[in-house]
């Protein structure tokens, strides 16, 4: 019995080392060249059956001292990695696990992540914000002195379960809050100036009420900010602007309205692009101080009422076409787009021929956008001559997935994930492509 108790200690503890924050894991950084466009492509993670995916393209990637970028994977079950761009180290960041959205600081070497809080019977009591001090983590695991995670990781507080349940979460341009989704029935409770929507198009997603709320991470304090008559969708702050949050009327397709905007008091709640009824608009991501990048997509026949002829990524809804009204068509202008959110100025950038932009990004000097179209083809737009510039080809990704590109905060380099260099060709991989040299001299002074 002694034995059998000594062993099973002993498993736990190897099991407890196995996922403890700061485990290294073998570089798999690989450089080739785009076989299409001679681009430099750099996979920082290259194994199949990982897991791994970026976060999502409205969100910062890299650390704020430009050398990691962080990223989900399946390494450690449940836990968040970063990658070191230069010898491709890879370091386990979470420990317990993390829910939702990952947001890396920009002014900090910090990572705030949510994560389930339960109580001594196991029964869930709200959301954790959890502030991981990065710097101090990846100093350490570099020189092999990785302590107890209390020494990384704090809690900044939790969010009752009655107001949050769910992941999704934005770091605020000051970083002294952040900002997460209300549950449904709580913003209900609250003043909502519109009558409440019901659900909006083929997939019966839409209907509100929905709402945001704010934590202060050094006080933990949870308050509502907002709520609205709709059901909210992805949540991003402006970094350059404290105290603006960004969000969208989130239906699974085309919305009545998509993009808008609020204060972090919950004063000059707006719609940011006035869509019209034929606009789809979709992946809306803040790129400077005062513009938001969208991509309106016109992936739908002409003719109501006939089938399109392709069907993407198999989700049949996207394909018919009364279902939607007479949105996504190139009856209209599509492309990508970039909206000023201070004049409310309109700037249609390009559209890929014979097919649509989906994900779509920009550099915060103002000087380029780039998109992934249906293909997994990465383009590139100079918004000053609106030359096109095909920049890498053949990124498989999985059925549901996408490129999903963003800017290095320098402007030199773009993320993707990709499935190029998978066995399977399914699993995703973490991929850095870097301009041509010749563009990134384009602007300088």
């Amino acid at each position: 019995m002694k034995k059998l108790i000594c062993t099973s200690l002993a498993v736990l503890c190897t099991m407890s080392l196995l996922a403890q924050m700061g485990r290294q894991f073998p570089s798999e950084r690989k450089v080739i060249n785009d076989p299409k466009t001679g681009v430099e492509l750099v996979f920082l993670t290259s194994k199949s059956g990982t897991g791994d995916s970026k976060i999502y393209q409205t969100h910062n990637q890299w650390t704020s001292d430009g050398k990691w970028v962080v990223f989900r994977s399946n390494r450690v079950r449940g836990e968040a990695m970063a990658v070191n761009e230069e010898n491709g180290h890879i370091v386990q960041v979470t420990e317990g696990g993390f829910t939702g959205m990952l947001c890396v600081a920009r002014k900090s070497m910090n990572l705030y992540h949510m994560r389930v809080a339960k109580d001594e019977d196991g029964k869930r009591t709200g959301m954790e914000v959890v502030e991981v001090n990065l710097g101090r983590l990846l100093d350490d695991s570099e020189a092999g002195k990785v302590k107890d995670k209390s020494k990384y990781e704090r809690i900044c507080g939790t969010i009752p379960i009655e107001m949050c349940s769910e992941g999704d979460m934005a770091l605020d341009g000051s970083e002294d809050f952040v900002y997460f989704r209300l549950d449904k029935e709580y913003a209900r409770k609250m003043p909502i100036a519109e009558p409440i929507a019901d659900n909006f198009g083929p997939r019966k997603m839409g209907a509100g009420p929905g709402g945001i709320g704010k934590m202060d991470l050094t006080t933990g304090k949870a308050e509502p900010v907002v709520a609205v008559h709709f059901k909210v969708g992805h949540i991003q702050g402006n970094p350059w602007h404290p105290g603006e949050v960004i969000f969208c009327w989130e239906t699974g397709g085309k919305a009545p309205q998509r993009t808008w905007m609020v204060n972090a008091d919950g004063t000059n709640l707006r719609p940011i692009y006035r869509e019209t009824e034929y606009d789809w608009v979709t992946h809306e991501a803040v790129i400077s101080a005062d513009e938001l990048v969208i991509a309106i997509i016109g992936h739908r026949p002409i003719n109501n009422g006939e089938r399109a002829k392709k069907e993407i990524d198999g989700l049949e809804s996207f394909a018919m076409s009364n279902d939607w009204g007479p949105s996504g068509t190139k009856e209209y202008a599509t492309g990508i787009a970039v909206v000023n959110m201070r004049t409310r100025e309109f700037t249609l950038e390009g559209q890929v021929d014979g097919d649509n932009f989906w994900h779509v990004a920009g550099s915060q000097d103002g000087h380029w956008v780039a998109g992934d179209d249906f293909a997994r083809e990465l383009w590139l737009i100079d918004r000053h001559t609106k030359e096109r510039i095909l920049l890498t080809a053949g990124h498989k990704t999985t059925a549901r997935d996408h490129v999903h590109p963003t800017f290095k905060p320098d402007g030199t380099e773009i993320e993707i994930q990709s499935a190029m260099l998978s066995e399977d060709g399914r699993s995703m991989n973490i991929c850095i492509v870097r301009l041509p040299q010749h563009l990134i001299d384009r602007y300088k002074k």
